[in-house]
């Protein structure tokens, strides 16, 4: 009886190890070389030790891969760990400012925190009293009316220099574009002085939503605008060929075209006012108590809470303030994660 020889599979693309002893001696200069330079130079630190592993790093890869495979290979090399560096350059801020918030603030978290009010509990009283559900249910609610004012307005006013173009349409967007660079605090003087000072209205969520839909409209307006002008002309062409109209093709062809795009307008808009403080510093009066009524009385909100508990300055109202921060930071990841939702579905 025969037996029959099968051949060892061939890998050509599998690597020995002593092709691999470069890259493994790379590592070993880029690690020993970082710590020879926060050793014997004046760098010290993560940051210091970052900036000594990106330029060995960089220079072992581009010295290996010029030896191994050439000048042209040497290039693609380097660039390509460049590109790695200030990648990681980018992302490392995020990564820090995501960190420090979680670390901090679930120091200050407990079950009260999201059930309870400051009525009966001051900044600086103990941890485990007191909490910030009404600036939570207030921050929802402004947030909630500016949509309302800034939503509608920033989408038609796209829509008007977009799709009428109108004699008006230059001087609507150089104000847009103009309203894009105002100050926040200035915005919260306006209403301040248009519809509280003087007027015997008093402060309320309203006047809140009032000054942060100013901040909001131009951010939403140009934004849809922008995408808008990404859309072919040739479904506007077509949904007039079928005998619609203007409005109605853009209602039934252009809008639904660009939803996902309008829905990141909206999500940049509502990013550009989560966590203002300034506008309702003037226009909200920061209540402690639980406010459902935007149209009367003083509101709480989250960032006026943050605000509150810093320039108190002591351990527990630090606490409270990193505490608010990391569930501001939680709602509008929340809300940004519901609207991509709601731009997936099919209309």
């Amino acid at each position: 009886m025969s037996t029959m020889l099968v051949p060892k599979p061939i890998k050509p693309w599998q690597r020995k190890p002593k092709e691999m002893l470069p890259e493994v001696g790379g590592v070993f200069f880029v690690v020993i070389g970082t710590w020879a330079a926060i050793e014997f130079t004046g760098l010290s630190g993560k940051l210091g030790a970052f900036i000594s592993a990106s330029l060995l790093s960089l220079l072992a890869s581009t010295f290996i891969s010029n030896q191994s495979r050439g000048k042209s290979a040497a290039k693609n090399s380097f660039f390509g760990t460049l590109v790695a560096v200030f990648s990681i350059l980018a992302i490392l801020p995020v990564i820090s400012i995501f960190g420090t918030v979680l670390i901090k603030g679930t120091k200050g978290i407990y079950i009260g925190f999201f059930t309870n009010d400051m009525s009966l509990s001051s900044v600086n009283d103990p941890l485990n009293s007191g909490g910030i559900f009404h600036a939570i249910v207030g921050t929802l609610l402004l947030i909630s009316f500016a949509m309302l004012i800034s939503v509608p307005l920033g989408i038609l006013t796209a829509l008007y220099l977009t799709e009428i173009k109108g004699p008006g349409s230059r001087l609507i967007r150089f104000l847009v574009q103009a309203m894009s660079g105002v100050p926040s605090i200035v915005a919260g003087l306006f209403i301040y002085s248009a519809f509280i000072s003087g007027t015997g209205r008093g402060f309320s969520g309203f006047m809140g939503s009032l000054a942060l839909s100013i901040l909001m409209l131009p951010t939403v307006a140009r934004t849809a605008e922008e995408v808008l002008l990404l859309i072919p002309s040739d479904l506007r062409e077509a949904g007039l060929a079928l005998g619609g109209t203007q409005w109605r093709t853009v209602a039934m062809v252009v809008v639904p075209a660009a939803k996902s795009g309008l829905i990141t307008a909206v999500i940049l808009g509502v990013a550009r006012i989560a966590g203002e403080t300034a506008p309702l510093l003037f226009t909200t009066g920061g209540g402690d108590t639980l406010n459902l009524n935007p149209f009367n009385n003083v509101m709480g909100s989250v960032p006026f809470a943050i605000w509150k508990a810093l320039i108190s300055g002591s351990a527990e109202s630090n606490a409270r303030a990193w505490a608010s921060i990391l569930v501001l930071l939680v709602m509008v990841m929340v809300l940004f994660f519901v609207a991509r939702k709601l731009g997936k579905r099919k209309i």
